[in-house]
């Protein structure tokens, strides 16, 4: 899966940047803060995400493993897809999302383009818990289930067919299991197939 592109940035735009790679130019979609981030004829590195559907290949791309992880987290709420995902992290830093959120802040969730009050308040619930265990920059997986892994193999899952929510919903019961295998990204998509497929 492609975890992450490093190359030189050739152009950038308000929603999207290319960045080019052994002569080919990946269009990689990111958020106002990670494009204002970098800069032109600079080689630069973006954590990525690939987003698979019917009719489309996206590729998601972020300054910060920590965004991306927000990004994952956002998408696999349902009702909130990468483009809703790519605005909520574009009008606020992931750092301040995690406070508003375990503060129940839903007016500040509100105030950012696209996010109604039904989606407000679905976000904290679903997200106050795991933003609490966020410590020095991790989401709390590498417990459970080694951050990379955790990333490789919800892609590796997307880029199959299946969603984001039940990706996680079953790498997350992996993860919670006793399972030896979870340091072996082979045994991880295997036993998530196993269990998708029951």
């Amino acid at each position: 899966m492609i975890y992450q592109v490093s190359g030189n940035l050739i152009t950038k735009h308000k929603d999207f940047v290319v960045i080019e790679v052994s002569g080919i130019g990946f269009k990689i979609t990111s958020t106002t803060n990670t494009i204002n981030t970098i800069k032109l004829e600079q080689k630069i590195l973006l954590h990525t995400y690939l987003h698979v559907r019917e009719d489309a290949l996206n590729l998601y791309g972020f300054h910060s493993t920590l965004e991306r992880e927000v990004f994952l987290l956002l998408i696999g709420i349902s009702g909130i897809g990468p483009k809703l995902a790519i605005t909520i992290l574009s009008g606020i830093l992931p750092d301040e999302l995690k406070d508003k959120i375990i503060s129940g802040d839903i007016s500040s969730l509100t105030s950012i383009p696209g996010v109604g009050e039904k989606t407000a308040k679905r976000i904290i619930v679903e997200l106050k818990d795991k933003f609490t265990k966020i410590e020095e920059g991790s989401l709390g997986f590498s417990d459970k289930l080694n951050s990379k892994l955790y990333d490789d193999a919800l892609n590796a899952l997307s880029s199959l067919g299946y969603s984001p929510q039940q990706s996680k919903q079953v790498l997350n019961h992996i993860a919670n299991g006793k399972d030896d295998n979870k340091h072996n990204i082979e045994s991880i998509i295997k036993a998530a197939l196993k269990r998708l497929n029951a």
